[in-house]
């Protein structure tokens, strides 16, 4: 029986530390942010590489330009000064951008589809953007010797018009950036489709000059270190920020943000992409799968993180064109679209180290939303056929538990026979449970092989967008936030002392405070749990009841009638 109270009392320290973790962390609903106002930074000249060293080379805002074999051809040292025009406006069904002439970055991106609150449909999810309070804003384009973003500057890109709307019944909007230099024209051209969140960014460059040009296709992420602003509150387990990509030889590798301070990126991979990941959203570049690309992470002056590809330098004769081309994504994980654009996009839907388990949980949860068409039911449903496997684990551990209950009187009479004698205690306790063909374990080992189904389960529920703010019915209107009343903790609270009164009185006093104090702390601990996790503990819970009930009354009738 010790070792069941270490392990209670020990269960009890870390579900406390959990509590102080939750606590702190952001539990408190947060405000309505300030629509983002963009403003367009230039970058600091310290920040420049001044040599041609290849890690100097890769040390700015923009990249070298490489070769076939991925080698630095030369530094690019580029500075970023302010746009003098207004910025370029675009809006689509899925997404409202901005993009900078100087340069043509995208400095703004809002998601329309996915409001940052579902009490306000008008304001959408901000997902990229440059302002005073967050940088993070997509960068491309063309270096090298010849190239527009050279040390000159960046390319500065003329607009037909500064707002373009995607129209009823048009499936495609194309927005044209030029700019001309020395007989070469280059348009940069976004091109976006109408229920897509992948834009497609391309260079057409018109060589009309007598020389061949040179450049290199970069395309990069750029953040500050800030948090997550889409992260669910106090769930006591924060989802990855970070950086991800995807390569033949590495497959899916990501890096939190304590390790880009650390490890540099560089790497020639052949297709593959490039992400920047955060809870529920997620954005990546994916260049041409045909061609190697030089993949390379760093830290600027500035403290922002820097993600990208550069592609080899191409060659476009005197006199003729070509066209260099990337994607884009930027919206939610969502993970049948990401699967479509690129192998293992679908991974940064991040599951932890149990996905093989959540993958067919996720897949099955779809399909039954499939038949129900609301999250809420599919989350019951599922918890029972969940049950419905795990039944025959289930039933033994409830028998080893209406066994122990049973035998509780004999237990009690040895604690009075020895006293303090714990030696003789124990010695009586395993003879009682040699004789009534008792394991004292049988309760714990059932649920343990269990576990790793409910952790999964959880992350399950926990990072899939397509929960966030989902109904279920009455006053839960977000199965991704918490309970705004308390009911669910509370009937969850409720259920496990009832189930409680089912098991077995410990014979140990401080062990059998531990367990009456267990449901006021799980409950407590629930408040902030998305109002779907929740839900599913109380429908387990429930179950769980019928089926304990169910057996130690078998149990208990089986044994009167021995009597």
């Amino acid at each position: 029986m010790n070792l069941q109270r270490n392990i209670l009392i020990g269960a009890l320290l870390v579900i406390t530390y959990l509590m102080v973790v939750q606590w702190n962390k952001d539990f408190v609903q947060q405000d309505l942010a300030p629509a983002a106002q963009t403003q367009v930074a230039p970058l600091d000249s310290s920040d420049l590489p001044g040599s041609d060293d290849n890690a100097a080379a890769h040390d700015g805002d923009v990249p070298a330009a490489i070769n076939g074999e991925g080698e630095a051809l030369a530094p690019a040292q580029v500075t970023t000064p302010d746009a003098k025009g207004g910025l370029v406006k675009v809006e689509t069904d899925t997404l409202q951008v901005t993009i900078n002439p100087v340069g043509g970055d995208i400095v703004s991106l809002a998601l329309p589809q996915y409001p940052t609150r579902k009490d306000r449909p008008d304001l959408p999810f901000q997902l990229l953007e440059q302002s005073g309070n967050r940088t993070y804003i997509a960068q491309s384009g063309l270096t090298g010797q010849q190239g527009p973003d050279k040390s000159s500057g960046r390319a500065r890109y003329s607009v037909e018009q500064n707002s373009y709307q995607l129209a009823d019944g048009q499936e495609q909007l194309v927005v044209d950036l030029t700019t001309s230099s020395e007989g070469v024209n280059v348009t940069k051209r976004f091109t976006f489709t109408r229920g897509s969140y992948l834009v497609g960014v391309s260079y057409l460059i018109d060589n009309q000059s007598s020389q061949p040009w040179s450049g290199s296709l970069f395309g990069q992420i750029k953040r500050d270190g800030s948090g997550d602003p889409s992260s669910s509150t106090a769930t006591g387990m924060a989802t990855f920020l970070g950086t991800a990509y995807w390569s033949d030889d590495a497959s899916y590798t990501k890096l939190k943000m304590s390790e880009l301070d650390d490890t540099r990126l560089a790497e020639n991979v052949s297709g593959g992409w490039i992400a920047w990941l955060q809870h529920y959203f997620v954005s990546a570049w994916i260049p041409s799968p045909e061609v190697t690309h030089h993949y390379r992470t760093l830290k600027d002056r500035s403290g922002n993180y820097i993600v990208g590809f550069t592609s080899p330098a191409v060659t476009v004769p005197a006199g003729e064109q070509q066209q260099i081309s990337a994607d884009f994504y930027a919206g939610p994980k969502i993970q049948d679209d990401l699967k479509a654009i690129s192998q293992g996009l679908e991974l940064t839907v991040d599951y932890g180290f149990l996905w093989w388990i959540a993958q067919p949980l996720f897949w099955v949860l779809s399909l039954i939303h499939g038949f129900v068409g609301n999250w809420g039911w599919s989350i019951i449903l599922l918890t029972c056929l969940i049950k419905l496997i795990f039944f025959p684990l289930s039933a033994t551990s409830y028998r080893s538990m209406a066994n122990m209950r049973r035998v509780a009187p004999k237990l009690q009479a040895l604690r009075e026979q020895y006293g303090d004698d714990r030696q003789k205690m124990s010695q009586g306790m395993m003879e009682l449970y040699k004789k009534e063909k008792i394991n004292p374990l049988g309760g714990c080992l059932p649920i343990l092989v269990q576990m790793p189904v409910f952790i999964a389960l959880y992350w399950v529920l926990m990072e899939s967008v397509e929960i966030r703010q989902a109904e279920w019915l009455g006053w839960i209107t977000d199965l991704s936030l918490k309970d705004p009343y308390f009911i669910l903790p509370i009937i969850m609270g409720a259920t496990m002392f009832l189930q409680q009164q089912l098991n077995p009185t410990p014979p140990d006093p401080m062990q059998a405070k531990v367990m009456k104090m267990l449901p006021i702390i799980f409950t407590f601990f629930f408040l902030w749990f998305p109002a779907g996790l929740v839900l599913y503990w109380v429908v387990n819970n429930c179950l769980s009841i019928a089926q304990q009930w169910y057996i130690t009354r078998q149990i208990e009738k089986g044994a009167a009638s021995k009597d």
